[in-house]
């Protein structure tokens, strides 16, 4: 993988939290319209510029000037891409109606060049502009998206902390759509705002869900006891499992004792052996 990190204005190595999701990221806007009062990035390094609204990032001119410098960044770095994907997006929803056709065509360049995207929402209305908006040659439900493409969705069980979001129930549903057109799906249980919520979430995707990412709240101490039983409780029902770091260090657990369906960070999702 290399330790070497690179720094573009679209494309970046991510750390820290947030490099458990990926090791290469995209990020076009900041702000979001989702609103969920418990966003790292209201409170975090990005509060000062944050707003309820996506925004383009200060560096790109326009949206043109945006997809130039992400396919100039994307060549320089194509083999590694191809290794390990493209993550999007952590400093705003990829699939907002103000964010969704820059990501769309950003997308489209990744397949165009075998790199696997994996795209993190909280949106459920959007395969409709998917389908509206995609060539055939991209789209069509094609055997090339399915292999390139993963979709995630971020699932708390609690609709009332993320207002202007779709609703998990919804998420669900597209999950759901997705998986059974025979797309990669998986899904970011973070944070963990109670254990009971987050295990219905499970429970109500694991048919059609391929790995599970597990994460706390920022800031909150949670009891070990709890935590261990969570993994108890989430792990004999089947798919894969990634218990981020934080969760691992509170539940005193190192992950050589997790059960055999429990992955680690490398953990790829596009490879049929793993």
């Amino acid at each position: 993988m290399g330790k070497k990190q690179f720094n573009g204005k679209a494309i970046y190595n991510p750390s820290g939290r947030a490099g458990e999701y990926s090791y290469w990221a995209c990020n076009f806007f900041t702000g979001c319209s989702n609103k969920c009062d418990y966003c790292y990035c209201k409170r975090g390094v990005m509060s000062h510029i944050w707003s309820d609204i996506a925004k383009l990032k200060k560096c790109f001119k326009n949206e043109d000037d945006a997809l130039r410098i992400f396919e100039k960044e994307l060549l320089e770095n194509l083999a590694k891409l191809q290794e390990h994907g493209l993550f999007f997006t952590f400093t705003s929803d990829p699939f907002l109606p103000e964010t969704f056709d820059l990501t769309r065509k950003a997308i489209s360049i990744c397949i165009d060049n075998f790199i696997p995207v994996k795209v993190l929402t909280k949106r459920a209305d959007f395969l409709d502009k998917l389908n509206g908006k995609w060539t055939a040659v991209h789209w069509s439900l094609s055997t090339m998206m399915k292999a390139y493409i993963a979709f995630g969705f971020t699932l708390t069980g609690h609709d009332e902390l993320e207002p202007g979001a779709s609703t998990n129930d919804e998420r669900i549903a597209t999950m759901r759509q997705l998986h059974e057109a025979g797309f990669k799906t998986w899904a970011s249980i973070e944070p963990i705002v109670d254990f009971e919520s987050s295990l219905s979430m499970i429970h109500k995707t694991i048919r059609f869900c391929d790995l599970y990412k597990v994460g706390l709240m920022s800031g909150r101490k949670y009891d070990w006891r709890e935590l261990r039983g969570f993994i108890l409780a989430c792990t004999p029902l089947g798919s894969k499992f990634y218990f981020k770091d934080s969760f691992m260090n509170q539940a005193t657990l190192e992950r050589d004792n997790l059960p055999a369906n429990c992955v680690g960070r490398g953990y790829n999702i596009f490879d049929k052996n793993e």
